[in-house]
């Protein structure tokens, strides 16, 4: 099935692009969306987002309880921080388990960090996302954002049965916004959420992917 397809699953590279052209949005701009600093760089980078997810998100925002917040943790990526951040992963992927070969390590990797060439967030579409109060208290969602495999367990995956009933909950908030958006998730990462680029092209079944890899001057 679609959901258990990973970013580096040669199909989701196959899956043709037809650039839309939409302009990169600053949600730093954006009173909506509240955007967390943990991530920030100096050019604004993980702030920005395509403007087709910038639109979803205002929409998923509605759709939350009074009182709840969308947190931004990450938009945009960089083409360079990517492969960075893929080769990081297959480094720690090496230590921990160091007979496994060259192809099955690129796979593990795969499942909690994209390749850059397919990478939902090179290309705007993916933004990383948790909830928090209105006073930015972040609600309990199971584990950190970003907080994978090997130094995690996988409490991450969205489904995992391994995490309190408050936090399941609260997870099925986030998925019931953001599903009911346009928005799919990558099931192994319960914080990563995709509109318009090739693995929501690929799981939605949609003939091409709206979004390609974005170009971002800062």
């Amino acid at each position: 099935m679609a959901q258990h397809v990973l970013l580096s699953d040669p199909r989701i590279a196959a899956m043709p692009v037809k650039e839309s052209g939409e302009p990169l949005i600053d949600l730093r701009n954006d009173e909506v969306i509240r955007v967390d600093l943990r991530l920030a760089d100096l050019l604004g980078a993980h702030a920005q987002v395509r403007l087709g997810v910038a639109d979803r998100l205002t929409a998923a925002q509605t759709q939350l309880p009074r009182g709840l917040r969308l947190l931004l943790v990450e938009g945009y990526r960089p083409y360079a921080l990517q492969e960075r951040y893929f080769a990081n992963c297959l480094t720690r992927m090496r230590r921990a388990h160091p007979g496994w070969t060259p192809d099955r390590l690129r796979a593990e990797a795969g499942k909690y960090v994209s390749p850059p060439e397919v990478a939902p967030h090179v290309a705007g579409g993916a933004v990383d996302v948790t909830l928090c109060t209105v006073d930015g208290t972040e609600l309990p969602m199971g584990t950190e954002v970003n907080a994978t495999p090997p130094e995690y367990g996988t409490e991450c995956y969205t489904g995992s049965p391994e995490i309190s009933a408050e936090a399941k909950g609260n997870r099925q908030v986030l998925i019931a916004a953001m599903t009911a958006t346009g928005f799919v998730n990558y099931p192994t990462e319960w914080w990563h959420w995709s509109y318009g680029d090739r693995y929501w092209a690929f799981v939605m079944r949609a003939p091409h992917a709206r979004y390609g890899p974005a170009d971002f001057a800062g």
